[in-house]
């Protein structure tokens, strides 16, 4: 395995702890030989201008360190963009199903990574694209979720789904959401939708408050391609990828996901395995 000669850090802003954390881990890292390259946000931190683009941040590195919760993961994650870069996500944030190395365990942890002594969990990203008038007008990745939602007050939509050649159901629902197994954690379980192992090679259909109760969670393979046809009228219905980027959509617009080609490499710690986090975060009764 290569030597890590280059490190990324993406940070999230306002977090009163990154004030003196963000300079330790910089000083940490120079003192170790190793070159950085940070962020807006982490600059700020670090009273050092001007600092690049988050999507650049990246290019050339070894590591990427994320400074923050499950949000700024994911916005790490599109900047990643399918580079086999490995992710190392340090839990300043709320609950953290992702950002699971604590404060207390950065140095140590770290100190692992430059040794190339780190576990690396490859997470299977979701590729989405658009289709309008037999055209593609937007293509996403995520590695959470795709949802599609109502875009006004109190008003259901409509959702045609198809899995491969297969008419699945027309949803009357407040919306949809299909979710990877890291995404089974997030919005998806909120739903009501289950929770995936990570290594399991599926995908989940969610309906968000469908009209029709029967209408329940479904479990696909990732093999599979998900078809939703958005039949609400005007731009009632909203697409949006990780809980942070989207667009409304149009009447008769096509929404297509495939698992990705890309993968996330995420450092998790020995110590910590998926049922450790499961009930650490969800506060589920020790043996």
């Amino acid at each position: 395995m290569a030597t890590i000669q280059t490190v990324g850090i993406i940070s999230k802003p306002e977090v009163r702890e990154a004030r003196t954390l963000v300079p330790a881990v910089l000083q940490w890292l120079e003192t170790k030989g190793v070159d950085v390259r940070i962020d807006e946000i982490t600059a700020r931190y670090a009273g050092r201008q001007p600092g690049l683009a988050r999507n650049a941040v990246p290019e050339g590195c070894d590591l990427v360190i994320v400074m923050g919760g499950d949000g700024t993961l994911l916005s790490a994650a599109r900047a990643i963009a399918g580079r086999d870069i490995p992710l190392f996500a340090v839990n300043l944030g709320g609950l953290g199903f992702l950002t699971a190395i604590t404060v207390e365990e950065l140095f140590p942890e770290l100190e692992r990574a430059l040794r190339n002594e780190h576990r690396v969990a490859k997470r299977r990203m979701l590729s989405c694209e658009v289709q309008r008038g037999g055209e593609v007008v937007a293509r996403y990745e995520a590695l959470n979720d795709i949802v599609i939602t109502k875009a006004h007050i109190a008003r259901m939509i409509d959702l045609v789904c198809n899995v491969d050649a297969h008419f699945v159901c027309r949803y009357k629902a407040d919306g949809l959401i299909i979710a990877t197994p890291t995404g089974s954690t997030a919005y998806s379980l909120s739903a009501g939708g289950p929770i995936v192992f990570p290594s399991v090679g599926a995908l989940c259909i969610t309906p968000i408050c469908p009209h029709m109760l029967t209408n329940r969670p479904v479990l696909v393979s990732d093999s599979s391609v998900i078809q939703i046809l958005n039949l609400a009228r005007g731009e009632d219905a909203y697409l949006t990828i990780d809980g942070q980027v989207g667009s409304p959509l149009q009447e008769q617009d096509r929404i297509v996901c495939r698992s990705s080609q890309n993968s996330l490499c995420l450092i998790r710690p020995p110590r910590m395995l998926f049922f450790d986090v499961l009930r650490q975060k969800l506060k589920w009764g020790e043996r």
